[in-house]
């Protein structure tokens, strides 16, 4: 790649004219969930600013309150929050929002109100924003029911009726990556536009990796497949290569690297959490959207509510396949 040409290229794909090309294949639009779209990466964009100017404008450090998952919020939890709830409403797209710092489902009085349920973690790995590691937005997209009133219900979907996921990392690069249902496109943030550019088009995860990240802290808490996996990826008993352990314990960061180099992320129930520790609709679901659209696998075998923990096994869908068969085994044991 001759990167000093690109440095200069003038037809660049930017992603508003990405998502509006994709709005021209289907000529029975009226743009909305372009429109929604342009909001969900605007605030990405506000967010982004803020992180880079965090330690300078006195925005790390706890807020002095608790979310709904009992974690103690940053300064810099609840300003994205607020951001992208407001930007969500004002689009006048959305019916329900759901947030992993507020209790209770938003839901959008009827004079701003659309067809589109948003779930969203608006700082993901916000733990590490004191230290610079990276952090992130992720989110996902549903239509309502029947195009009735908006219901609670409506959110509780399986993920495989999510519209559209994705999620923004804010690490060395912003990067906004993103499947509305066909395929994968990652976006790279131009500070001297102030646009995200398309640099990883039709995202691929690699079919078995050479990567697995878990955090092996727990490991005296795992249940038997779990431990098996990671002693395999250790000790191959084929005489492959073992497998390299990398673990950010920022659930994008994790993910985006899976996402890139192939392997496979884990986050399994243990004796602590016995129902696992991420959030089934606004962690795992879109995770696991965009894992499948760019070739991979995840599996958790949850059900829904609109906090419900699970646990997650993402990545390549050989290795993937690798955790499932041994679940499988411990079951007809």
């Amino acid at each position: 790649m001759d990167h000093a040409a690109d440095a200069f290229r003038t037809d660049l794909m930017t992603i508003t004219r990405f998502v509006l090309n994709e709005q021209s294949k289907y000529p029975e639009s009226r743009g909305d969930f372009s429109i929604l779209l342009s909001h969900i990466v605007l605030g990405c964009k506000f967010v982004c600013a803020a992180v880079n100017k965090a330690g300078l404008a006195k925005l790390i450090g706890l807020a002095g309150e608790t979310n709904v998952q009992a974690k103690e919020q940053k300064k810099l939890d609840v300003l994205s929050n607020e951001v992208f709830v407001k930007a969500l409403v004002s689009s006048g797209r959305t019916c329900i929002l759901v947030s992993e710092e507020d209790e209770e489902a938003i839901i959008v009085e009827p004079s701003k109100r659309g067809k589109y349920c948003v779930v969203f973690d608006p700082l993901d790995g916000s733990s590490n924003i004191d230290c610079g590691v990276s952090i992130g937005t992720i989110f996902g997209i549903y239509v309502i029911k029947d195009g009735g009133e908006a219901r609670l219900e409506d959110v509780l979907q399986p993920g495989k009726n999510m519209l559209a996921a994705g999620y923004c990392m804010y690490g060395s690069s912003c990067m906004f990556v993103l499947s509305t249902g066909s395929g994968v496109n990652g976006f790279t943030l131009d500070p001297s536009l102030g646009e995200f550019i398309l640099t990883h088009p039709d995202i691929k995860i690699p079919k078995k990796g050479k990567i697995y990240s878990v955090n092996e802290g727990n490991a005296k808490n795992w249940d038997g497949p779990t431990a098996k996996y990671v002693e395999k990826c250790k000790f191959p008993e084929d005489g492959s290569p073992a497998k390299s352990l990398r673990y950010v314990g920022s659930m994008v960061a994790d993910v985006h690297r899976t996402l890139l180099y192939g392997g496979v992320f884990l986050y399994p129930a243990d004796k602590k959490s016995p129902n696992g520790k991420l959030r089934v609709l606004y962690e795992v679901f879109p995770m696991s959207f965009l894992m499948e659209q760019a070739g991979g696998q995840s599996f958790t075998g949850k059900e829904r509510k609109i906090h419900e923990r699970s646990p997650i096994f993402l990545g390549s869908y050989d290795d993937v396949e690798e955790i499932k068969d041994l679940y499988a085994a411990e079951e007809k044991a």
